[in-house]
């Protein structure tokens, strides 16, 4: 049997409010599960990417005292 969205929430609309509640939570969390896991495994990915690039030699590293003067002298030419 196949309930149509329309006919799925006409039939959630006559439930109660708590119960109407509870049945929302668990549909959102099936939602929120199944997102979570999807982009749990592209950071996954990224992340190895990201480590391999480093351990490859790929990428440079700046050290953070550079990165913050940068961002300083960034925004002292942007106000001058």
């Amino acid at each position: 049997m196949s309930v149509s969205e329309s006919q799925f929430y006409e039939a959630g609309m006559s439930l109660p409010p708590d119960v109407r509640r509870h049945v929302a939570l668990r549909l959102l969390e099936s939602l929120e599960d199944s997102e979570d896991e999807s982009v749990d495994d592209e950071w996954t990915i990224e992340i190895s990417r990201r480590v391999d690039d480093l351990t490859g030699g790929r990428l440079r590293t700046v050290p953070s005292d550079q990165v913050f003067a940068d961002i300083v002298a960034r925004r002292a030419a942007r106000n001058a």
